[in-house]
């Protein structure tokens, strides 16, 4: 009995000290823990008051719908249309026409077109007093396309029904002939037809050449106009009807080629986004990227304060600065479009567009707060 005491001793002592050594680990990993804990709730409060202090938005104020809000008239347009009343839109368009304000025009008629798409019945009425009327002719064209697109659904192929698919071409078929009698009423020099049979080519998959006789009609009446850019740039795309080198090829020449202030520098870093399929930010923060977005940051400055397409950008803009990590310049453009995170690009390739914008955001919140108080320090 002695002798067995004798034998295990030792291991029953090994046992214990084995045992008091990972408790020890596990209390110093736990208090290790809540002290990490601690400060990343600490730090997380700093920053959420910072945020707060600064009139930012929180996730749930958020418009997830918009990039940016709506200009009063057009809000009242939408409105009193769908009340049935066409005569505000009317005045809307005309005004753009007699103004020559093509991308206020094609803006104003992506947003009523939206509405037509859901319930014709006020275009159905101005259609009537006014057969001819260009703004209701583009209106019609251009709702069907949207109405179109309602049609497919936005799911993938494999979840859209044959019977989608085939609503889809049938109505996409019909915005080509409205397109058509759209372009032939138009106001001269107006490229807001153009503009949406660009998407009727996209869902139809018109060749090339097709295209090309678009774009010839609609740049020898807009030659930097944004969203008809916008527009062409999709159909180029691979996921569309082109490939990464067309939509490479093409926003690069219509950045090339475009005066200050007309946004077109933003077109190379949306066909970047489009076509960038790494898990590494190392492609954002090379020499080119940085140009690219420098170039972009001077458009910005150089633009029309009241570009309908400027708060587009500057989402897009948010993105690529906080990815390169410059965080006073991206808490800029952050500040000028809080409040609205539905921008096309980005956020809406996002699972959370509120809470993806607003990360990011108030990271950019936090190091510019530290750097801050270590140059005070």
């Amino acid at each position: 009995m002695i002798i067995l005491w004798v034998v295990l001793t030792p291991l029953v002592l090994g046992v214990l000290a084995l045992g008091l050594y990972f408790l020890k680990a596990i209390v110093q990993g736990t208090i290790e823990g809540l002290r990490s804990g601690t400060e990343d709730e600490v730090a997380a409060e700093e920053t959420a008051a910072r945020v707060a202090a600064l009139g930012l938005l929180p996730p749930e104020r958020q418009n997830t719908e918009l990039p940016a809000p709506l200009q009063p008239a057009l809000t009242v347009a939408m409105a009193a249309a769908r009340a049935g009343d066409w005569q505000p839109a009317a005045d809307l368009l005309d005004a753009t026409a007699a103004e020559r304000d093509w991308e206020l025009r094609t803006h104003f008629c992506e947003q009523l077109a939206d509405v037509a798409a859901d319930d014709d019945t006020w275009l159905l009425s101005w259609e009537s007093a006014r057969p001819d009327d260009p703004a209701a002719a583009l209106l019609r064209a251009r709702s069907t396309v949207v109405l179109a697109w309602k049609v497919r659904g936005a799911k993938g192929a494999q979840y859209t029904t044959q019977e989608q698919f085939e609503g889809f071409r049938r109505t996409l078929l019909r915005s080509r002939e409205e397109h058509t009698r759209a372009a032939a009423l138009a106001p001269e020099g107006d490229p807001a037809p153009y503009v949406g049979a660009i998407w009727t080519a996209i869902g139809l998959g018109l060749p090339h050449e097709e295209l090309r006789r678009i774009w010839k009609e609609l740049t020898s009446r807009a030659p930097y106009h944004y969203e008809a850019h916008f527009s062409a740039l999709q159909y180029w795309c691979a996921k569309w009807r082109g490939s990464e080198a067309l939509a490479r090829a093409f926003a690069v020449r219509a950045a090339a080629e475009a005066p200050a202030g007309t946004l077109m520098s933003v077109f190379p870093l949306i066909a970047h986004f489009e076509h960038d399929d790494s898990d590494s930010a190392d492609v954002d923060r090379t020499p080119e990227m940085y140009a690219t977005v420098d170039a972009v940051l001077a458009d910005v400055a150089a633009a029309d304060p009241d570009h309908p397409r400027l708060p587009e950008v500057r989402h897009l803009l948010a993105y690529y600065l906080y990815l390169q990590e410059r965080w006073d310049e991206a808490l800029e453009q952050f500040r000028r479009v809080d409040g609205h995170a539905g921008a096309f690009l980005p956020w809406r390739y996002r699972g959370n567009a509120a809470e993806e914008f607003c990360r990011m955001r108030d990271e950019c919140v936090a190091q510019v707060s530290d750097a801050q108080a270590g140059k005070a320090g």
